[in-house]
């Protein structure tokens, strides 16, 4: 059976791609974007395989 675990992160308007290019590139998978806590921010929710040691 796969195991995840997952992260969120809040996304900052004028930096989206870089934050999410960058938690790509330690294997995160976007699952979804949701609007956050104020108007002009938001929270992306992401995944990653669990590597078994």
């Amino acid at each position: 059976m796969t195991k995840w675990e997952y992260f969120t992160v809040p996304l900052l308007v004028h930096a989206t791609k870089e934050i999410l290019d960058n938690v790509g590139m330690e294997g995160w998978e976007l699952v979804c974007v949701v609007p956050g806590p104020t108007p002009e921010s938001l929270v992306a929710y992401l995944k990653r395989e669990v590597q078994d040691s």
